[in-house]
């Protein structure tokens, strides 16, 4: 484990270099980064910038810790003049968004107690709590071990109390999400304080107000993540049950996808969403149902240039595909020619293409009428044209394998013309380039009827 020092210590070498080897203010940062680096100190939460304030008893002061102290100083009175309020607040949050090091050299000074405090004196002004959550997330983001159950509930409280002022619903939302980041039992104790409803909630009232859809769609993406590694094991798929089956989340999102046609990020948030949702058999039926299907190939038809929307888009394809009956539609709808044609405008970009693999091999699988659908559309020519564009992506070389092989598994027929198109040749020098290719790619050559060296392990 890489050690670490105080702020105190790297601004006292700083000092020492000035004062004893007279430099100049940056020339005695860079040294002591250099220094300290040398003896292998890990620097990431020390703020690497000269001191230019000063406090009363003459030590310099970093602007982030007078910003905080200055906030500290105003709480400190009943009525704090609002205009000067602001001010720290926003003074305070941009030294916060400069790097994680300012963030955690005012979580080191009770930056924690200061913002909390003012958020709690605010409770029942709407327009200054916005103000303070907004600067609480700013400094939270990146510290997510920060916030105890009491700040956790008072957040969910919030967004129940608030239901009707958008502005704080997105700023109470982005603050959440910022607490959730690799934090799984933050997330836990957010659902067992009730956010789901309030999530809901912020849909149906807000539903067509850009900001606070995109933020509460990121709230409801986090809970599906599984990226805390200090637990085995979280609730990721019982978050995403618990939205669709507990608090209609599919009809709620499919509504603000609906009201916010024309904003293609919000688009592209709502069908990111949707894909991290489509978790069970019976929910990717419930979206085609509720008209999921044709909402996002419209939305793709209108923005298929957008790389958010069609990247996004095509994730929702893809999710909604493992359901056999859900993907016969797709195809059926024109799914197989939209997404290749997004793969064929976006081709530089991996993303794009990866995506655009992964969902032809959904749809081909097992299903050899849409085997026959994709051939026709010149699917496998895009998919071999997209890995010898991204050579260098191993995800792009993996999802391009197995869309190869699911294309030829159980129709035959297409080998030949697949391989005229130089497939083995492309799989083999992704197979050379990546490891992690080698298994996908031998078993998509041999599909081929191409030559694989075989070799025992044992």
């Amino acid at each position: 484990m890489a050690k670490q020092i105080s702020q105190e210590t790297f601004d006292a070498v700083v000092r020492e270099n000035m004062d004893e080897f007279e430099m100049e203010g940056e020339e005695a940062v860079q040294e002591a980064v250099q220094q300290f680096e040398s003896q292998g100190v890990d620097l990431s939460n020390i703020v690497k910038t000269l001191n230019l304030g000063a406090t009363p008893s003459g030590e310099p002061e970093h602007a982030v810790l007078d910003a905080l102290s200055q906030l500290e100083g105003l709480l400190t009175a009943d009525s704090p003049d609002t205009e000067k309020l602001t001010s720290a607040l926003q003074t305070f949050q941009e030294q916060c968004k400069v790097s994680f090091s300012h963030r955690s050299l005012a979580a080191s000074k009770d930056g924690y107690k200061v913002m909390f405090t003012a958020c709690t004196k605010f409770a029942d002004n709407a327009n200054t709590l916005c103000k303070c959550v907004e600067t609480f997330g700013a400094f939270l983001d990146g510290q997510p071990d920060l916030i105890d159950d009491t700040g956790m509930q008072f957040l969910v409280e919030t967004l129940a109390k608030f239901a009707g002022d958008a502005p704080l619903q997105a700023s109470t939302c982005k603050t959440i999400h910022a607490t959730c980041l690799k934090h799984e039992t933050n997330r836990q104790a957010y659902v067992e304080h009730g956010l789901l409803p309030c999530l809901k909630k912020a849909l149906e009232t807000h539903g067509s107000n850009p900001d606070v859809v995109k933020s509460v769609c990121a709230v409801m993406r986090v809970l599906t993540f599984d990226d805390d590694i200090r637990v085995p094991y979280g609730k990721a798929h019982e978050h995403a049950k618990m939205m669709v089956t507990e608090n209609k989340a599919l009809e709620t999102l499919l509504a603000s996808l609906g009201a916010c046609t024309g904003d293609t990020g919000t688009t592209a948030e709502v069908c990111l969403t949707l894909s991290r949702l489509a978790v069970r058999n019976e929910f990717c039926q419930e979206i085609v149902d509720l008209g999921g299907l044709d909402l996002v190939l419209n939305a793709m038809k209108d923005n298929v240039r957008h790389q958010g929307v069609a990247s996004r888009g095509i994730s929702v394809l893809k999710a909604i595909a493992g359901n056999d009956d859900v993907k016969t539609k797709i195809v059926q709808a024109g799914g197989v020619e939209l997404i290749i044609t997004a793969i064929n405008i976006h081709i530089g970009v991996a993303l794009v293409c990866e995506e655009g693999c992964a969902a032809l091999c959904a749809l081909a699988l097992r299903n050899t009428d849409n085997v026959k659908a994709i051939m026709a559309a010149n699917g496998a020519e895009t998919v071999v044209q997209a890995m010898k564009v991204h050579m260098d992506k191993p995800a792009v070389q993996k999802q391009g394998c197995m869309a190869i092989r699911n294309l030829v598994a159980r129709s035959r027929e297409f080998a030949e013309p697949i391989l005229e198109l130089g497939a083995e040749d492309v799989i083999n020098e992704a197979r050379f380039r990546h490891k992690s290719v080698e298994d996908v790619g031998k078993a998509a050559v041999r599909d081929l009827g191409g030559q694989v060296g075989l070799r025992e392990l044992w």
